[in-house]
């Protein structure tokens, strides 16, 4: 191999690395803490956008996606499940998240009102009935599924959930073809989420059929388990904001359980770069002065319609197209220096853009 095809390699591994991760979790690239280590090199944006957090610095509830089955034994499970953690410290976690700047208020407000809760509890006073169900609404890429995991680990760390995991499903983890399987297959998610919460994603895809699709077989057995196991499980849908409406409308049972609704705003322009340069420090590359202008340009403009760019994920996908171009650039030259694979040049941002 020579060294233009070495260059071409290791650019494009560290880029599916990537890829992979984002594909985990939408929420990984704005999760942590404040840093505390030194200043980031020039071209970062330090000190020009919002705070953003050091990924990799958090704790997150244990996620799987539903699979209708539970596998290993109780006992790993068990080593599995998360600590509880100090809610001032939840809170501070809370504060460092990019953007989410009404969400922060709303969920803060369901932070204490579980808190003395389930203090009233503990001191055997009666508690009102209180649904910890929720409803969010928001563009893809807004945080929905992170603020989801976030809430389990809160609501675990009070004592109000045993577990804490939070387990993912859409309309296929929940659906059968057949007349009967939707129940027993709905009923197994169900099971796995028991002790933390189940975040059905595009929940609107449930009841968007015919009065004789299987989906409604499918809301009507989650409806069941919240209301037989109110005490250890919380339900979170998702999905567009008028979709949502229409979905929580199609069921008297949904509009009594569901009282708490949480909109997530696309991301500004200014919240856009701050993802993008959080994606630069933890894989260590730098902007040019030219370069970064060209994507804080370009990311201004995309938030004009954060929603068809896809907020947080729009940023990473776009950061991962300039490494692209980076590489193909290398590529062609004879030596390449440290200090080069580190540059992101304005070359490289407007090969993305043509």
């Amino acid at each position: 191999m020579d060294r233009k095809d070495e260059i071409i390699s290791r650019q494009l591994e560290l880029i599916r690395q990537m890829t992979e991760r984002n594909m985990r979790s939408v929420g990984t690239d704005i999760w942590g803490t404040t840093p505390s280590k030194p200043a980031a090199p020039a071209g970062v944006w330090d000190g020009k956008t919002p705070v953003v957090p050091v990924g990799g610095a958090k704790k997150e509830a244990p996620v799987k996606e539903a699979s209708g089955t539970t596998g290993g034994d109780a006992k790993k499970q068990e080593e599995e499940l998360p600590p509880k953690e100090d809610i001032a410290d939840l809170k501070k976690e809370l504060d460092d998240y990019i953007g989410l700047g009404a969400i922060k208020g709303e969920v803060r407000n369901l932070i204490n009102l579980a808190t003395v809760y389930q203090m009233r509890r503990e001191n055997d006073l009666p508690v009102a009935d209180v649904s910890l169900h929720m409803v969010f609404s928001g563009n893809p890429g807004t945080g929905k599924t992170m603020i989801a995991r976030f809430m389990a680990r809160v609501y675990h760390s009070l004592g109000i959930l045993s577990k804490g995991q939070l387990v993912e499903v859409d309309r296929s983890g929940l659906v059968a073809g057949f007349v009967g399987q939707t129940a027993l297959k709905t009923a197994k998610v169900c099971e796995e989420a028991l002790g933390g919460v189940l975040f059905i994603d595009e929940a609107y895809t449930l009841t968007s059929k015919s009065d004789n699709d299987f989906g409604f077989e499918a809301v009507d057995t989650v409806l069941k388990y919240m209301e037989d196991h109110r005490d250890d499980i919380v339900v979170i849908v998702a999905g567009y904001t008028e979709l949502m409406e229409d979905f929580i409308d199609s069921n008297p049972g949904l509009s009594s359980r569901f009282n708490k609704y949480l909109h997530f705003a696309d991301y500004t322009g200014e919240e856009l770069a701050a993802i993008f340069a959080l994606q630069c420090k933890k894989n260590c590359y730098t902007l040019t002065a030219e370069a970064e202008a060209e994507v804080r340009s370009y990311l201004d403009a995309a938030a004009e319609a954060a929603g068809e760019f896809g907020n947080a994920r729009g940023a990473r996908n776009f950061f991962e197209k300039i490494l692209t171009a980076q590489a193909n650039r290398l590529a062609e030259l004879d030596d390449v220096s440290r200090e080069m694979l580190m540059e992101i040049t304005d070359a490289d941002v407007k090969a993305v853009e043509e």
